[in-house]
């Protein structure tokens, strides 16, 4: 057991050896394997999901436990499948990105293909029988959503993030479907006013993959995987991240202007700073090489590096906005 690595894998991308990796228990391993770091987004969303559900006066924790512990399987199976998928397809070969900022399970040799599509197998199962339970107790409604889920989770890799349409699913599914689909579960009612409530955070996660797709952009273009900076170009990709991460602050803005949440909400602009050094770091290429201020451990991650932990301050202000703003509604109001 070792605790202090799963800290670590849960923050960040741990760069390990062959040697490393034999010493790790099965905990550290999975972590590894799943990329562990990213969850905070999806956790992230299913905190706002409930939250919201608790403002409007229902809350049931046991329900919102296990709906934050399927969406996390779900997400930790999408990232071993990925794996799977760009493996087979030939993606990952030769130091692709991929294989750069992070232990490869296949590429690196730490795990054969048999072993880790047990690891996704497992994994998936979990999150299933979790998405059972929930649709046995709050019916047809969880069921859509649960076939929603399981489409973009084997199908997000191929053909999706390969025909452009890979941003547009983070935006889906990290918004409506997580935030929403969360609240949903809790209060058994789906509401247009929460779909439109997620889109600040969706909007932020969605910069998080384009400054991934961009950072990888010629990796991308000469494997043939057509991602949406791909087809639009890098300059424009930069641009368009730039709106999406202004946007998060716009729709919070509005959110609060037309009454749905109290200016409570715009604790988010606590995150300016590093909202300018994330927008800043994107009207320009990304360096040649890596500039000698910037963590060794960080490159060749730089675009999705800045927007994840400006998505990160973001999202944990914008939750910690929502926590006030409900024991505001439910205790002072």
């Amino acid at each position: 057991m070792n605790v202090k690595l799963w800290i670590q894998a849960l923050r960040v991308i741990p760069r390990l050896t062959k040697e490393d990796w034999k010493g790790l228990d099965l905990i550290s391993r999975w972590l590894v394997v799943t990329r562990s770091a990213v969850f905070i987004m999806t956790f992230l969303s299913s905190a706002i999901g409930g939250i919201l559900a608790w403002r409007d006066g229902q809350v049931d924790w046991l329900l919102w436990l296990l709906t934050t512990i399927g969406l996390i399987m779900a997400h930790a199976s999408n990232n071993i499948l990925n794996d799977i998928t760009d493996y087979f397809k030939g993606v990952d070969k030769n130091n692709y990105f991929r294989a750069q900022y992070g232990p490869h399970p296949l590429e690196h040799g730490f795990l054969s293909l048999k072993q880790l599509i047990a690891y996704f197998i497992v994994t998936l199962l979990i999150g299933v029988l979790i998405g059972i339970y929930l649709i046995h107790v709050r019916g047809e409604g969880v069921l859509w959503l649960f076939l929603a889920g399981l489409f973009f989770l084997l199908f997000y890799t191929y053909p999706l993030k390969y025909f452009g349409l890979g941003e547009l699913a983070v935006l889906l599914v990290w918004g409506p479907l997580m935030i929403g689909g969360t609240y949903y579960v809790i209060t058994g009612q789906w509401k247009w006013e929460v779909v439109i409530a997620s889109f600040p955070y969706a909007l932020g996660v969605t910069s998080v993959l384009f400054g991934k797709h961009i950072d990888k952009i010629d990796a991308d273009r000469a494997k043939g995987v057509r991602t949406f900076p791909v087809l639009v170009g890098e300059k424009a990709a930069r641009w368009i991240a730039i709106l999406l991460i202004s946007m998060q602050y716009v729709t919070v803005v509005y959110l609060v202007i037309i009454g749905f949440f109290t200016p409570i909400m715009l604790i988010v602009f606590l995150a300016i700073k590093d909202f300018i050094k994330t927008i800043k770091v994107f009207l320009n290429p990304k360096p040649e090489t890596k500039p000698e201020d910037y963590p060794e451990s960080a490159w060749p991650l730089w675009f999705v590096a800045h927007a994840f932990v400006h998505n990160r301050k973001f999202g944990i202000l914008f939750m910690l906005g929502l926590l006030l703003e409900t024991l505001y509604i439910r205790f002072v109001v």
